[in-house]
């Protein structure tokens, strides 16, 4: 009987290292360097608290609108998103959906994570999701994969998270005051600052933007002088980046506008018109 040919694993040393020039730029280069993560959705609470995970669920999709934006297209019910769903049975719900993203950079990643931080070989699919599921919910439970240990082995120097202008950034000053080499920084993201489609909700904000400012807001000026109020409190706990999520990017001739017309309308929490909006 002939030898049985070994089945090399999926993610292996060189995955994606397709030449000997890429192998020697990673390796003898990119590999050995820190990350600087300048963007992320990590929670400063988490961090200054180094949490530890319950279960791979709340690690992986509890907070990953990539994930959850791949599982809506993939007809998964909001239950098992964002829903009232155990993690169990998100997870394997997620485990449907990974096979089909085949290409997407989401599989690269799910699987890369499971090599690299659990040390788990298998494909990611509904037959082995029981099995992966309990593995790294174990290992979450270890002092290596609690949220420091995590960013350390992952060589993280620096992590930016993104921060509304309300935001006291007080796990940013905890986490400055107790020695880690990590550095945690903010980022300011104004993005509910202009979300002026739902008057309402943006009059409830304006309302609490007003308050942590110290500044009335009666006029347009106003506004703007509350969130450079902001920005300079931001810069003062370290804050050097901003970053806007613009789902389009609006254009009017400003000169036919006044803007303080529509501010006023704002402020009585009148809809706008969609030239007043833009």
């Amino acid at each position: 009987m002939g030898k049985v040919k070994e089945v090399e694993h999926f993610i292996h040393e060189n995955f994606l290292l397709q030449n000997t020039f890429a192998q020697e730029l990673y390796f003898d280069h990119a590999a050995k360097l820190p990350i600087i993560d300048y963007h992320n959705h990590l929670s400063p609470q988490r961090i200054a608290g180094n949490y530890q995970f319950r279960t791979i669920t709340e690690a992986w999709l509890a907070e990953d609108h990539y994930k959850w934006r791949s599982m809506r297209a993939s007809g998964v019910r909001e239950k098992y998103i964002t829903g009232d769903a155990d993690d169990g049975e998100k997870f394997k719900k997620w485990s449907e959906v990974l096979p089909k993203l085949l290409r997407n950079p989401l599989f690269h990643w799910s699987q890369l994570e499971l090599k690299r931080y659990f040390d788990i070989d298998d494909y990611l699919n509904p037959e082995s999701a029981d099995n992966i599921f309990y593995n790294t919910n174990e290992q979450l439970q270890l002092p290596s994969h609690n949220t420091l240990g995590l960013l350390h082995s992952m060589k993280v120097e620096v992590a930016c998270t993104t921060d509304d202008p309300l935001d006291t950034l007080e796990y940013h000053q905890t986490h400055r005051k107790s020695g880690s080499s990590l550095l945690l920084l903010p980022a300011f993201r104004p993005d509910k600052a202009y979300a002026i489609e739902d008057p309402k909700s943006y009059f409830e904000y304006l309302q609490s933007l007003e308050h942590v400012s110290g500044i009335a807001l009666n006029t347009f000026p106003d506004l703007l002088a509350a969130l450079d109020n902001r920005i300079d409190y931001f810069h003062r706990n370290h804050c050097r980046l901003a970053d806007h999520g613009l789902d389009f990017m609006p254009y009017a001739e400003g000169s036919s506008f006044d803007m303080e017309v529509i501010f006023k309308k704002l402020l009585n929490q009148a809809p706008l018109f969609e030239d007043e909006a833009a």
